[in-house]
């Protein structure tokens, strides 16, 4: 298997392997870049309702192909079918919650239940025709490759191009409306439209992905790379870039797997993919990963009992608290029976005059920029000038201390 994925990974396993995997990479890239702007919208439930309204269309579409004398399963005629379906879910999601008082998310917990449930009608129904080739129909439902032709991969390859170049045609305006949508509408950005342009670029992320990764899966690709991209950055711009190439990199990843392994369906390797991405995120980000945070909050413990342990001493108090004499003797601050060193005095007095110093800055400057700031451990020369250091040393007494020094 080694072997075969990297002919795979290097387009070299097939003419037909290499469209999917680049369709596949397309359909990441636009579906991570098209969830970005709806998880930074805070409209992430809608990729779900968009998704699980695509299954009408399914089934009517292909009941419509069979009466006509076609092929049911013809990939474009289904797209096409659900494209329309998702279209009206999303029309009637906005009629919901614009002109009555259910809020969103239940507008679309309601369009998301009906319509699914009204697919599986459509599918139980198709199950029973006696003409029509239904068979793998329900490979929407979850995704597959297996049985896909060589125009129905050109079609998810197309369709993955054009979704990948409307973001990038429409990414200023989302960007805008989902950092801020007040200011969008002050600056006289139509809201609304671009809401409407974004949820009918994920209704066309959606619909291209039903062959590859399912109308269930879908989701998953539509938030997960974003959620993923969020770990590593504050910027809206660099989010919906991360989370592109995060989608795009995992689809063409789970798409070479699945066609090392014909036994492992294409859709649920590309979520597993994705869900590795985002579980390593989670873990190692260094900005807001589980590991950073943890060694964050052990510097700032390690920072509170060394500022104890100096104001034990300077009080001239005993250290009972093992991790403080730790801290103060990796330091060079105390010796080895737990007497000051010249540097651990110094230090020792040092934290007290600013102890007091900050009492006298916090009843001098009482506004928010400065008493706020106050945290017990912020320097205080990172707050305050050396002229006003000196003023509260005059206003304290006793031997000033330079600003910054011992």
């Amino acid at each position: 298997m080694p072997a075969t994925f990297l002919l795979a990974l290097t387009l070299n396993a097939g003419y037909n392997a290499a469209l999917v995997a680049v369709g596949a990479a397309l359909l990441g890239i636009a579906a991570g870049s098209a969830g970005a702007f709806l998880f930074l919208r805070k409209r992430a439930l809608v990729s779900d309702a968009v998704a699980h309204a695509t299954l009408p269309g399914i089934g009517i579409a292909f009941i419509v192909m069979v009466l006509l004398g076609g092929d049911g399963r013809n990939l474009f005629g289904l797209m096409v079918g659900s494209a329309v379906s998702a279209g009206l879910g999303l029309l009637l999601v906005d009629w919901i919650s614009r002109r009555t008082r259910l809020a969103e998310d239940a507008a679309i917990g309601a369009v998301l239940s009906v319509f699914f449930g009204f697919g599986i009608v459509l599918l139980t129904v198709i199950q029973t025709m006696s003409r029509g080739q239904q068979a793998g129909l329900e490979s929407f439902l979850l995704g597959s490759t297996a049985g896909m032709l060589m125009q129905d991969a050109v079609v998810v390859a197309a369709g993955g191009a054009l979704a990948v170049a409307a973001v990038v045609l429409l990414r200023r305006p989302m960007t805008l409306v989902a950092f801020d949508p007040d200011f969008a509408l002050a600056s006289g950005i139509p809201v609304r439209r671009v809401d409407l342009a974004m949820m009918g670029l994920v209704m066309g992320v959606t619909v291209i992905g039903l062959k590859l990764v399912g109308l269930i899966l879908i989701v998953a690709m539509l938030i997960i790379p974003a959620v993923t991209a969020r770990f590593w950055t504050d910027r809206t711009d660099r989010v919906v870039l991360a989370a592109g190439a995060i989608g795009g990199i995992a689809a063409y990843v789970g798409a070479a797997l699945s066609a090392s392994a014909p036994n492992l369906p294409t859709g649920p390797i590309i979520v597993v993919v994705a869900f590795a991405a985002f579980l390593v995120s989670l873990l190692f980000a260094p900005g807001r990963g589980v590991l950073a945070s943890a060694l964050r909050r052990r510097r700032f413990k390690l920072r509170v009992h060394r500022r104890q342990g100096l104001l034990a001493l300077a009080h001239g108090e005993p250290i009972l608290d093992q991790l403080t004499l730790a801290v103060l003797r990796r330091e060079g601050l105390i010796r080895e029976d737990g007497v000051a060193t010249e540097e651990g005095r110094a230090l020792a007095a040092k934290a007290l005059r600013d102890e007091r110093r900050w009492q006298v800055a916090r009843t001098i400057y009482q506004d928010e920029a400065i008493s706020g700031r106050y945290d017990v451990l912020t320097a205080i020369e990172t707050v305050l000038t050396r002229d006003q250091i000196a003023a509260i040393d005059a206003r304290i007494g006793g031997p000033a201390l330079v600003a910054g020094g011992a």
